[in-house]
């Protein structure tokens, strides 16, 4: 392997070019305030990073990777893809760009569903359950009190309606009462109309 392409060689071109650029702008510092290194400074900064420029210049670039070799028609919007170590598998799968799309915005519906759910496990991730043990004797306690109102009201419920029958029966007995004296009422009118 080539030095240029080691960890080692990378390592060291990022912390020359960053102590140079550190340099210029101490150099510039100093110049900008006048101050009597300010001048020496700059013009080492300036050194170090031309030296750089001319290093990076030299070092040829790093490689570029050709996807489209191992899938061809790739960079083509509508083509018929299958990828070289699949091998000759028999009819080529057709991926055009619609296809492509409404396959990628279906995912990126899916990753936005699944935020939303993360964002919720986060949240209830939050809440404090210190307290529940509490709230659910409560509610046990409300639910068990509710559940003895709704048997005093169903008792309640059949004491009304057996309070309605004896009116209704009180009612019926009124009117036949006062049938009767007006009955009597009436004989007594007749018998003295008749005297």
């Amino acid at each position: 392997m080539k030095f240029w392409k080691s960890s080692g060689f990378k390592y060291l071109k990022n912390l020359i070019i960053g102590v140079g650029a550190a340099a210029v702008m101490l150099g510039a510092l100093g110049k900008i305030n006048s101050y009597p290194w300010g001048g020496t400074a700059i013009t080492i900064g300036l050194l170090v990073e031309a030296g750089l420029f001319l290093m990076l210049g030299l070092i040829p670039p790093e490689k570029d990777y050709y996807w489209e070799k191992l899938y061809p028609g790739l960079d083509k919007y509508n083509s018929s893809l299958n990828p070289l170590t699949e091998g000759d598998v028999g009819a080529s799968k057709s991926l055009n760009g619609e296809v492509v799309e409404q396959r990628l915005g279906g995912m990126l519906d899916e990753l936005q569903s699944m935020s939303k759910s993360l964002g919720s496990l986060k949240a209830l991730q939050e809440v404090d359950f210190s307290e529940t043990s509490d709230q659910i004797k409560s509610m046990g306690n409300f639910y068990s009190r509710m559940n003895e109102a709704m048997s005093q009201l169903s008792e309640t419920v059949e004491d009304t309606k057996e309070y309605r029958n004896q009116i209704t029966s009180l009612n019926k007995n009124l009117g036949s009462l006062n049938n009767v004296y007006g009955n009597v009422l009436g004989a007594l009118t007749g018998s003295n109309q008749n005297s």
